[in-house]
């Protein structure tokens, strides 16, 4: 299902990281993905190592740099930490909807291309977001092996043991953006994608007694894309989008929502696979007890004892949970989600998840605004 500018959804999701290596065997039993591809000097790459990891609709590619010279990937992980330099959708036509998006102000970082090889092409263009961050559009219609050219199967059979996890697809992706740049780069995906603001929380919709955000939510024309843009407001304390930007030193992706359609087995296999949640008091388990408006399926019992999070929407309901940071910077995590009918983000659960950040910010000693 593709839109007027011919958007299908979203594709992979690359991290630049310190050792590729660590990291992507790290996916593979944290989050129950395979190692399908591999980029390296074996496939006669020099500069940089890729492992192409997938499970269901999910797609990650974990890169790390081989040679001092490897300029782009060092100044990254130097400046942010590991952390995601690209992500991508999957378009009918990389030209057109390239071609638009210059007209409309986008900001180039790579024209198409045609990436070729014996099993066929891939087309690929990329446009700037944030600051060091890039958005992909591709289209491998005329591929037939794994990812695109340049990569091959794993030259080890890497088999490791961990938890089914039922991780489906990437579901939206979060922006932390500096102060009055939330509206720009709302703006930004409006004018170039022809997307739109669906949701827009404003002073006082958004916060904690001690720290607080502005947020709006853009979406493609079917919203298959889904992108929250989040900048810091004013408090009493140093708010969680301070501490990101002051930890990843700009403005980047905070974190991954990957979609699930049994989050209580998810959640279950995830934690026995060494994953870290972050946490909620019981009391949130007995003011949702008492909510009259809430009509689910699941066993709360079972809610509390994982810790997920569950918001009512007109339309349903949803369920979520977010992970602890998974770097050694306090800057990206992931959050996982099932829908049951609900479009929105769990706005009932902010004043509980912030919360809980800033237990963890004030461990790290990061939640006092003067530190």
């Amino acid at each position: 299902m593709s839109d007027s500018l011919g958007i299908r959804g979203y594709d992979y999701i690359e991290f630049y990281v310190g050792s590729a290596k660590m990291v992507a065997y790290w996916y593979a039993k944290a989050l129950n993905m395979e190692i399908t591809g591999y980029q390296g000097p074996e496939t006669g790459v020099r500069d940089r190592i890729s492992y192409y990891l997938s499970k269901n609709k999910l797609k990650f590619v974990i890169t790390s740099g081989l040679k001092p010279d490897s300029v782009e990937i060092l100044n990254f992980l130097n400046l942010h930490g590991d952390g995601i330099k690209r992500w991508a959708i999957e378009v009918d036509d990389v030209e057109k909807i390239y071609t638009h998006a210059m007209e409309k102000g986008a900001i180039s970082v790579r024209r198409p291309q045609h990436l070729k090889n014996a099993h066929g092409s891939v087309s690929e263009a990329a446009i700037r977001l944030f600051d060091d961050t890039e958005l992909v559009y591709i289209n491998r219609d005329n591929y037939g092996h794994i990812f695109k050219p340049g990569y091959d199967k794993p030259i080890q059979n890497i088999e490791i043991q961990a938890e089914e996890t039922g991780l489906m697809a990437v579901d939206h992706i979060v922006g932390n953006v500096r102060e009055n740049e939330m509206d720009r780069w709302a703006n930004y995906f409006n004018e170039t994608m022809n997307f739109q603001t669906f949701v827009d929380f404003q002073k006082g919709d958004i916060g904690t007694k001690y720290s607080a955000l502005l947020s709006k939510v853009v979406r493609s024309e079917k919203s298959t894309i889904k992108n929250p843009i989040n900048e810091p407001y004013e408090g009493m304390k140093k708010s969680q989008i301070e501490e990101y930007l002051e930890q990843y030193h700009g403005s980047g992706v905070q974190h991954v929502a990957i979609n699930t359609g049994d989050i209580i087995s998810t959640i279950a296999a995830l934690r026995k696979n060494g994953v870290e949640f972050l946490s909620v008091p019981d009391t949130y388990y007995d003011a949702l007890r008492d909510r009259k408006d809430i009509q689910i399926k699941e066993d709360m019992n079972e809610l509390q004892k994982l810790r997920i999070l569950c918001d009512k929407e007109s339309e349903g309901y949803l369920l979520q949970i977010f992970t602890k940071p998974i770097g050694d910077r306090p800057t990206f995590f992931f959050e996982i989600i099932q829908r049951a009918g609900a479009t929105g983000f769990g706005k009932g659960n902010f004043q509980a998840l912030f919360e809980s950040i800033e237990l963890d910010q004030e461990l790290r000693g990061n939640l006092d605004s003067n530190n």
